[in-house]
C-alpha cells in the first residue's frame, strides 16, 4: 500500500510545519499493516518524525524534508539501552524495537544541526567569523557541558535538571535502537546536530547507496556510527563529513561492558569517503567488542586518517577478526594506517607525556584489545605518516598482518608495543617516489617479509 503525505495533510512550501501529516500517515499505514510513506517533491519542514514497522518512508527525487531549527520540538527523553538509562534530545529521525523499517529513494533530508552545534573560530577564517559573529548568536560558551556532567555523574534522570541545557545535548540525526531488518537505500544526509546515522543494537541493516553531505566544520558529525549491531552491509555509499566517515561503535566503558553487545558480522564494500577524520574507523567506543568484519573496494580522498583504530585505557573491549583489502587513498594529511591505543590521552610518542605514562597499569576488563587484524593491497598517494602501530606496554597489538601495500609519505613507518606484525611487500616511499628508510620501532615483535 502506498499513500501520499499529502493526502494527510502535507504542505511542501518550506514553511508549514507537516509534523500531524507525517505522524498520521505513518500512523495510518502502521494501522494497515504497513507499506510505503511516499513525499513527493517539495520543500517538507517539520519537527521530529518517529518511524513504525513495516513502513518504508520513499523520499521521490525533488524531495527535502527539512528539520526545525527550534530545539523546543526536540523533548528531552530518557533512553534505555538494555538498562543503561541516559537522557537526550528526541532524535529528528528516530525509531526503537520496530522490524521492517526502511528509508529509501532519491530525495535529501536535512537535520537543521547549524542550530544546533557550535563552531569554533578556528575551523573558519577571519572573514567567515566575523561574518558569523555579526549574524547574531550565542558568543560565549555556555556552561551546559558542565551541568550535563555533573547530572551524568549523578545518575539524574530528572528532566527538569537538564533542561537549561537542553540545546547542548545535541541529538543524533537518525537513531535506530534495536531494530531488526533496516534498509536506508539512495537518500542523502545532511546537516546533523551531532551524529548522522546511528543504528544501535539492531540486527540485519542494509545500508545502500546512501550519500552524507555535511560541511567539514561540522563538529562530531559522524557521517555513520554502526553501533553494537549483528548481520549489516554498508555497500556504494558516499560520504563527505567534519568526522569520522564510517565508524563502527559498541558502547563506552564500563556501560559498554554491562551491555555487552558486540558489533559484528559487518561487511563494508564500494564505499567512498572525502573530508572526514578517518575513512573506516573502529572506536574508540567499542568495549562492546567488534569483530568479524571485512572492508573492501573502497577510496577515501581528503580523510585525515585513511584506515583508523582507536581506544584507550579503561575502555575494555577486544577488537578481532577485521580483514580490509583493496583500499585507495590520496591527500591523506594524517597517516595512511593508524593504531591508537592512546586515544584521547599521551603515549610514548608524545613527547610532553613524561615518565609517568612509562609505568603500564596491570592488565584488567578495562584494558582494551585488538588482535588479529589483516590489511592487504593498499595504495596510498599521498600522506604524512605512511602507518603508525601504537598499542600499550601491558596489552600490545596482536598479529597485524601488512600485504601488498604502497604508500607515498612524507614520514614512514612507526610500531610501538606490538607483537606478531607481519609486514609483507610493503613499499614506502618520498614524495620523489624514491624508498623512505625512516621508522620508528620499541617494543614489538615483528616479521620483515619481501
Amino acid at each position: 500500500m502506498v499513500v501520499n503525505l499529502t493526502t494527510y495533510g502535507g504542505i511542501g512550501d518550506g514553511q508549514t510545519l507537516n509534523t500531524a501529516a507525517f505522524d498520521h500517515a505513518l500512523a495510518a499505514l502502521a494501522a494497515k499493516g504497513g507499506g510505503e510513506l511516499l513525499v513527493p517533491p517539495g520543500l517538507w519542514l517539520t519537527a521530529p518524525i518517529k518511524l513504525r514497522s513495516n513502513i518504508n518512508l520513499h523520499l521521490e527525487r525533488g524531495a527535502l524534508i527539512q528539520f526545525s531549527h527550534d530545539y523546543r520540538w526536540y523533548p528531552l527523553t530518557v533512553f534505555d539501552l538494555k538498562g543503561e538509562q541516559e537522557v537526550d534530545s528526541a532524535s529528528p529521525i528516530s525509531g526503537q524495537n520496530l522490524v521492517n523499517v526502511a528509508i529509501t529513494g532519491e530525495g535529501i533530508i536535512d537535520g537543521g544541526g547549524d542550530a544546533w552545534r557550535p563552531l569554533k573560530k578556528g575551523k573558519l577564517g577571519d572573514g567567515d567569523w566575523k561574518a558569523l559573529v555579526k549574524s547574531g548568536g550565542v558568543r560565549e560558551a555556555m556552561n551546559g557541558e558542565k551541568i550535563v556532567d555533573k547530572l551524568r555523574e549523578e545518575n539524574s534522570l530528572n528532566l527538569a535538571d537538564y533542561e537549561p541545557a537542553h540545546q547542548f545535548l545535541r541529538p543524533k540525526m537518525l537513531r535506530l535502537i534495536g531494530c531488526k531488518k533496516v534498509l536506508l537505500e539512495g537518500v542523502t544526509f545532511r546537516n546533523p546536530p551531532n551524529w548522522t546515522m546511528n543504528p544501535v543494537l539492531c540486527e540485519d541493516v542494509s545500508i545502500l547507496q546512501v550519500k552524507v553531505n555535511n560541511l567539514p566544520t561540522a563538529q562530531n558529525s559522524d557521517a555513520l556510527d554502526l553501533e553494537s549491531c549483528r548481520r549489516a552491509i554498508i555497500r556504494d555509499c558516499t560520504f563527505d563529513t567534519g568526522d569520522d566517515g564510517i565508524c563502527i561503535k559498541s558502547g563506552k566503558d564500563a556501560a559498554g561492558r554491562r551491555i555487552g553487545v558486540p558489533c559484528e558480522d559487518v561487511l563494508v564494500e564500494g564505499c567512498t569517503v572525502y573530508h572526514a577524520h578517518g575513512g573506516f574507523t573502529i572506536g574508540s567506543e567499542m568495549s562492546g567488542g567488534v569483530r568479524n568484519f571485512q572492508v573492501n573496494n573502497c577510496t577515501f580522498i581528503g580523510t585525515d586518517i585513511g584506515l583508523r583504530f582507536k581506544s584507550t585505557r579503561g575502555r575494555g573491549g577486544v577488537v578481532e577478526n577485521i580483514y580490509v583489502s583493496n583500499i585507495r587513498m590520496e591527500d591523506i594529511p594524517g597517516d595512511a594506517i593508524n593504531f591508537n591505543l592512546y586515544y584521547g590521552g599521551k603515549s610514548a610518542l608524545d613527547d610532553s607525556a613524561g615518565d609517568a605514562d612509562q609505568v603500564a597499569p596491570p592488565v584488567s576488563v578495562a584494558t582494551p584489545q585488538f588482535k588479529n587484524i589483516h590489511i592487504e593491497n593498499v595504495i596510498c598517494r599521498g600522506a604524512n605518516n605512511a602507518i603508525v602501530l601504537q598499542g600499550l606496554p601491558e596489552m600490545p597489538i596482536r598479529d597485524i598482518t601488512l600485504k601488498n601495500i604502497s604508500i607515498t609519505s612524507r614520514l614512514g613507518v612507526t610500531v610501538v608495543d606490538a607483537d606478531g606484525v607481519s609486514f609483507e611487500n610493503v613499499q614506502v616511499l618520498n614524495q620523489s617516489g624514491e624508498p623512505l628508510r625512516t621508522a620508528r620501532i620499541s617494543n614489538c615483535h615483528l616479521d620483515l617479509l619481501k
